[in-house]
């Protein structure tokens, strides 16, 4: 049986605030997911840059294992490697005389700062998008629960003043208004779960930078790979 209830009859019935509300849900919605699909993406192509590793630390040379990285634009691990083999280059260029504040560090210092920067500088490139998917997944139920408050008072200001008050009349407008607040848990339930599983894929990342970082600072100060014992 055909029904003029529903989310078109929503849209086309609504004032103001019941479009501005569905807009800003929908918004959020597709944004979630465009978030979501990038960064999936972008984690599941940085953890086939992995193995590259054993590669790099088997090369000849430091210059010859640079290069055994590929897609060194987007590599973290590249830009880790590379910018430790600058900062090492840096210091040792700085004369006694003519050195900036910082090179007043020792060399292991040093070397421990620049690359614990670096890693610093990717993780909070990681983070791009977690604080929108977190803001999403807290405020999204409350938008949605403000549209079913909304469409609530409508309705029954509507009803009051045709002076019936049958079933079919109340159902109808008062379930169309409780589509609102479905629709904000279908916009933060995606946005909640997306949070999570990619912070904890960010910090497994990082944890990694982390081991290769510290394996670079052994390698410069001690001039000796490490042996990771894997």
């Amino acid at each position: 049986m055909n029904t003029p209830f529903g989310i078109a009859n929503l849209w086309i019935e609504g004032d103001f605030i019941t479009r501005f509300v569905a807009l800003a849900l929908l918004t959020c919605s597709i944004i979630t997911w465009v978030i979501l699909l990038t960064r999936f993406w972008d984690l599941r192509n940085l953890r086939k840059l992995k193995p590259e590793l054993d590669v790099f630390w088997r090369a000849t040379s430091y210059e010859q294992g640079l290069h055994a990285f590929t897609h060194q634009a987007n590599n973290p691990y590249y830009h880790i490697a590379k910018s430790a083999a600058g900062a090492s280059t840096h210091h040792q260029s700085q004369s006694a005389n003519h050195r900036e504040l910082l090179q007043t560090l020792n060399y292991s210092e040093w070397m421990a700062r620049s690359l614990k920067n670096s890693v610093d500088a990717i993780a909070a490139g990681l983070q791009k998008g977690l604080t929108f998917l977190g803001s999403t997944g807290a405020v999204a139920p409350f938008i949605g629960l403000f549209g079913t408050v909304w469409g609530i008072y409508h309705a029954l200001i509507s009803i009051s003043s045709s002076g019936s008050a049958h079933i079919d009349q109340v159902a109808g407008p008062i379930g169309e208004a409780l589509i609102m607040t479905a629709l904000g848990l279908a916009v933060a339930i995606p946005a909640v779960l997306g949070f999570n599983a990619i912070n904890r894929a960010n910090k497994l990342l990082v944890a990694d930078l982390n081991r290769f970082g510290n394996d670079l600072l052994a390698y410069f100060v001690t001039g000796a790979r490490v042996d990771s014992g894997e």
